[in-house]
């Protein structure tokens, strides 16, 4: 394995990496026998930390593949879109029509999936994403080089819409970031809850002082809080949430803003707080347990979701490359692996829809703090089996 550095990201954490190259990416180095990966994601400013687990575990998962993915040597271009749409389609497009990338690995952010999204499957290459799942590439727009690792974007805030109804909850009120994951969110979570919308709120993406939305939520005096806040903005909300005493009145519900990427900051103020997920840390398979292992010994942090679709995005490609006979260059046959995604998942049962979305298990999870002393969160229930988003019925899959 080797890889190429374009001068974008922020490095590679521990000291797992030791033996591989890092360098400038030279002219010509492609070679026929080689696959060519174009990784994709957040790795500075407040979101940082997610982007930084899907690297890791992306690059963990090759590195335990023996630094190949479906036997090849694999040649891999990390690259940081910033969170900026226009900064990720310039350098898309460089992965591509420069690099020469057979797929591209990301991103995390929902806006930078659908600003790379056409430049990314115009130009032939397979776009794999690692988390952000929009409903409108799992339905009408749905394409045949795009495949998600992760989940339909609504599904995690679904499983605390449903947690709310059988809970017997009111009255409940809703607060996300204003772009299309956090729409999402929110339209999952009242798909399967049926009480009363007591407040819904947007907030931009650099939100720092929840204050006011604190004040209206306190005043409200809803059943439950849910929220969608990831990286930096859930550990602002969930430490102001807390210091506004409304933790120990109002039960704490959210997806992606209590989970192993934001837990090392918020550490107690935390605590007991309820998400929604396809998996946790302490999820009983052999696989599972060994990747958890495996990257708290390389990055001495526990993974999170962010991680773990990360790994299995590695998974997918291998196995893809495989079934393919190891011919990158025939995407017919790749795109059948793609679709057959003959692997074993961290997260158990997997299968890859229609529309080329996961079908999956979900969780309530809740935050709990570990024998030693770190913060996680721990499968509770599970609520959905075997879950077909809502939007894979809308998919017609245009011809290859």
């Amino acid at each position: 394995m080797k890889i190429w550095d374009k001068g974008f990201t922020r490095g590679i954490r521990g000291g797992f990496l030791a033996a591989v190259v890092l360098a400038a990416l030279p002219a010509g180095a492609a070679a026929q026998e080689k696959v060519r990966i174009g990784l994709l994601t957040t790795l500075s400013g407040p979101a940082a930390t997610l982007g930084q687990q899907s690297r890791d575990a992306f690059l963990l998962a090759v590195k335990t593949l023996g630094g190949k993915l479906g036997g090849l040597e694999a040649d891999i271009v990390v690259v940081d879109d910033e969170l900026k749409p226009d900064v990720a389609v310039t350098r898309a497009r460089g992965l591509v029509e420069r690099d020469k990338v057979d797929f591209v690995v990301g991103p995390i952010f929902s806006n930078i999936l659908i600003a790379i999204h056409k430049p990314v499957t115009d130009a032939g290459a397979f776009l794999i994403s690692p988390n952000a799942g929009t409903s409108n590439f799992a339905g009408r727009q749905c394409h045949p080089n795009f495949f998600v690792a992760s989940y339909q974007n609504d599904q995690n805030h679904e499983v605390m819409g449903k947690y709310a109804q059988d809970k017997g909850f009111k009255k409940v009120f809703l607060l996300a970031p204003n772009y299309q994951a956090g729409k999402d969110s929110l339209a999952g979570f009242k798909r399967h809850f049926k009480g009363e919308i007591v407040g819904e709120e947007y907030v931009p993406l650099n939100t720092a002082d929840f204050s006011g939305e604190l004040a209206k939520i306190a005043a409200a005096k809803p059943d439950a809080f849910f929220t969608f806040m990831p990286g930096g903005l859930g550990v602002n909300l969930v430490r102001q949430y807390h210091q506004a005493g409304l933790a120990s009145t109002i039960p704490f519900l959210s997806a992606f803003t209590v989970d192993e990427s934001t837990l090392p900051a918020q550490k107690e103020a935390a605590l007991g707080f309820f998400g929604g997920s396809n998996w946790a840390p302490d999820m009983k398979n052999a696989q599972s347990e060994a990747f958890v292992t495996a990257y708290e010994a390389a990055f001495g942090t526990v993974p999170g979701s962010y991680a773990m679709h990360g790994y299995d995005a590695a998974l997918l490609i291998d196995a893809a490359i495989r079934t393919a006979g190891g011919k990158v260059s025939d995407r017919n046959a790749l795109r059948a692996g793609l679709r057959k995604a003959d692997f074993t998942s961290l997260r158990g049962d997997f299968r890859m829809g229609a529309n080329h979305y996961p079908v999956q298990d979900f969780y309530v999870v809740q935050v709990v703090r570990r024998p030693d002393g770190k913060y996680a969160t721990s499968l509770r229930q599970k609520v959905f089996d075997d879950y077909v988003d809502a939007y894979a019925k809308d998919c017609q899959m245009r011809a290859n």
